[in-house]
């Protein structure tokens, strides 16, 4: 690993590392908040659209809260990087639109493999690297709210609590998630399921449900088109899921939304990651 930079913040530590990915077959960048404790219980972040490692590290104002917490944040890329990696045009795919799945379909299947790494690469690193817990839990906001949803549906005792702020919900019904999917996993939508929140949730075993909270704001340009909450909303209350569902009045997609209530996310989480 190659240390890119590294911050006193809050009286702990903000870097960001560079390392070669295996799963994704090219060099990948990810940021990390070290708070000044021992230890410390991990939150993954996952951002959204065209974003990078970067965004939520210099936007979203978390260190404050992470550091009296002792919470570590890990702030992961959006997609693979690199000249040999395949992109498109378009900024709702390829680079900076990863959609943290495992893609199926070339040219996209090479490298597009965020899922793998997000489950398995990148929190092995992360705790071989660093004194951190074995405990973690999961946020994102708008792409990366779809991708931690589904990273904790799909897998029932990983994280302690999920998050996210105005996530796309059900991608198999929407444009920004149904372009993805034609193109990372093929025409048959059929296997597009596995990949969508409301789907998961519909299918899983409430027995293994951990607490979710999903703040929107109403003022959000891509709330009716593109996210529609009310739809996850209402597969959890079919399957009596423990999801905090707020409405946020006035708040748009950017992220002065986020900063706005990160810190009522942190402390959601370090209920149950200390609890």
């Amino acid at each position: 690993m190659e240390l890119l930079e590294e911050h006193r913040c809050f009286e702990g530590r903000q870097q960001r590392w560079r390392h070669d990915s295996t799963t994704l077959n090219c060099a990948m960048t990810f940021s990390i908040f070290l708070p000044p404790t021992e230890n410390p219980p991990v939150l993954f972040w996952l951002s959204g659209l065209t974003c990078n490692d970067e965004n939520f590290t210099t936007k979203a104002g978390a260190q404050r809260i992470a550091a009296e917490l002792g919470i570590a944040l890990v702030m992961p890329d959006t997609s693979p990087r690199g000249d040999d990696v395949a992109d498109d045009a378009g900024y709702d795919l390829g680079k900076g639109a990863g959609f943290y799945l495992n893609a199926t379909e070339q040219p996209w299947a090479s490298h597009y493999r965020m899922y793998d790494y997000i489950r398995d690469e990148l929190p092995a690193l992360i705790k071989a690297e660093f004194a951190v817990s074995d405990r973690c839990a999961i946020s994102g906001h708008s792409m990366g709210g779809h991708g931690a949803l589904i990273m904790a549906l799909k897998n029932p005792g990983k994280y302690t609590s999920v998050s996210a702020f105005a996530p796309i919900v059900n991608p198999t019904q929407v444009p920004w998630g149904q372009k993805a999917f034609t193109n990372y996993l093929g025409e048959d939508a059929e296997k597009w399921q596995e990949w969508d929140s409301c789907a998961l949730m519909l299918a899983s075993d409430s027995a293994s449900a951990i607490p979710m909270l999903i703040d929107q704001g109403d003022a959000d340009q891509f709330l009716a088109g593109q996210l529609q909450p009310a739809v996850l909303a209402e597969a959890a209350r079919q399957k009596d899921w423990p999801l905090t569902l707020r409405i946020q009045p006035g708040y748009d997609h950017s992220y002065y939304f986020m900063a706005s209530f990160i810190e009522d996310h942190l402390r959601f989480h370090a209920e149950h990651l200390f609890g």
